[in-house]
């Protein structure tokens, strides 16, 4: 039976500013979703997978797509994914597809001929592997109050800065103060080199510059909690579990509860992070979790409970 790799993440406390390059007139904005009734700001799962891709080029793995900071500009080693089996991180876990139109029509008859009663266009093809690694929307943990900056731009600061008059350029950001939350699957079977999966445990602990606009604002994205389910069962059933209890810190009531129930087994699960020092986190230890005060120990764990099951290939 497949082993299933599920995780619950939250970050530390932040400014979160916009994450898309995206403005209306002179005002930056954050995405944002209506959620148990009120506004939250989110953070895609494009961006999340974008610095994963990131963390594995930064050390140094073969990954297809590579980002240069200076023309911030991709750069492709093999765009028609034309190479034998999955040589690149990125293509194994993240996946792609190629998409090619049609190069000429189709049911091209001679003029004397009938035509057919259901013509159509020649069909192009798709070259589709699809993610082994999905990923949610990240949520806020708080909901948005409207918090709004104003700034000014000096003279010629930018190319898009006014160049004329004797006054700076006012422009403003929607900004929130928040922890995230979101979670990922993966099921290590699927991969064609499953040594992978402990590749993505590495990126997702260290992971960086998701949220934010980082000309102007940096926020960690790096776990402060996390919840790692290596399981037989094919549901989470730990997606978006983190809420805000007194003082601010984490708590994960429904876990605790599905635990009790017995619906999730608390030995397949390992705590780790700030987590650890709440009350729901001493009793998911008390029902047999795995917990521990640090991140990284955290995962330094799940992947020892992990490599047994990645020896073969795919």
């Amino acid at each position: 039976m497949s082993k299933h790799l599920f995780g619950a993440i939250a970050t530390p406390h932040g400014v979160a500013a916009n994450n898309r390059g995206e403005n209306e007139g002179n005002m930056t904005t954050l995405q944002k979703i209506l959620w148990n009734g009120e506004v939250h700001s989110t953070v895609s799962a494009e961006a999340i997978r974008w610095a994963i891709r990131a963390d594995w080029q930064r050390r140094e793995y073969k990954v297809n797509r590579t980002w240069d900071e200076k023309t911030r500009r991709h750069a492709w080693q093999d765009p028609d994914f034309l190479q034998e089996g999955v040589p690149y991180i990125d293509d194994d876990v993240l996946g792609y597809m190629s998409a090619q139109a049609a190069k000429e029509e189709a049911n091209e008859e001679p003029a004397e001929e009938p035509k057919p009663k259901r013509g159509g266009r020649q069909r192009g093809k798709a070259t589709v592997r699809r993610s082994r690694f999905e990923a949610t929307r990240a949520i806020s943990l708080a909901p948005w109050p409207g918090d709004v900056v104003f700034n000014v731009a000096g003279i010629g600061a930018t190319p898009s800065a006014s160049t004329k008059g004797d006054f700076p350029v006012p422009y403003s950001g929607e900004v929130h103060a928040t922890r995230y939350q979101y979670a990922f699957a993966l099921t290590p079977e699927y991969l064609l080199d499953r040594q992978r999966a402990l590749a993505l445990v590495d990126a997702i602990v260290d992971l960086a510059e998701v949220a934010g606009s980082h000309a102007r604002y940096l926020y960690d994205f790096a776990p402060d909690a996390v919840i790692f389910r290596w399981t037989d069962d094919f549901a989470p059933r730990i997606l978006y579990p983190y809420q805000l209890g007194e003082g601010g810190r984490l708590a994960v009531p429904e876990v605790v509860r599905r635990v009790q129930a017995g619906d999730v087994d608390a030995r397949e699960l390992i705590v780790g992070g700030s987590l650890a020092e709440t009350r729901d986190g001493q009793t998911l230890g008390e029902l047999g979790a795995s917990v521990h005060p640090g991140v990284k120990a955290a995962a330094q764990e799940l992947k020892e409970r992990l490599k047994p099951g990645l020896d073969a290939r795919g």
